[in-house]
């Protein structure tokens, strides 16, 4: 298993629990992002820039992505396109994407993005990320870390 990250907008808390989790579990971890970023030394984590665009970052995970792998992304389109190549997708705030959950996610954003272009539903973001947010984000990274070593 390695662990791909959609870096431009995964928040900082969460980047540092990879790198910790990437060192404990001796797990390559690429952070894939379209702008420099800055990445501890270690041999199991490395920064990918890729040129800026629309998706870029997205295109090159999924093209270099394996069966088994972990996608951290806040990216629903991302995390469909993940799971359908058999990948695990985990959201930034603790969600790990299913083949339900991910289509009914898509559903549900592709509905909201239809309204917000036709102008009958108010722009708006998403919630600040919570400290109960990173617990369960660690939680899951933790499950999937041992899922594939049990030994460990």
């Amino acid at each position: 298993m390695r662990i791909w990250v959609d870096a431009d907008a995964c928040p900082q808390v969460i980047k540092e629990i990879l790198f910790r989790a990437a060192d404990r579990a001796q797990v390559l971890t690429t952070l894939v992002a379209n702008q420099l970023l800055r990445t501890p030394p270690s041999p199991f984590i490395r920064a990918l820039r890729v040129a800026s665009g629309f998706d870029v970052a997205d295109h090159r995970i999924v093209r270099e992505m394996q069966p088994g792998d972990l996608v951290v992304t806040a990216d629903i389109p991302l995390a469909a396109e993940v799971i359908a190549r058999g990948g695990h997708a985990l959201d930034p705030r603790g969600e790990l994407y299913t083949e339900d959950n991910v289509r009914e996610r898509l559903a549900f954003r592709n509905l909201m993005q239809q309204l917000r272009d036709e102008g009958e539903l108010l722009r708006g973001g998403p919630a600040p990320f919570a400290q109960s947010d990173r617990h369960q984000f660690a939680n899951h990274l933790d499950r999937l870390l041992t899922r594939r070593n049990p030994a460990s």
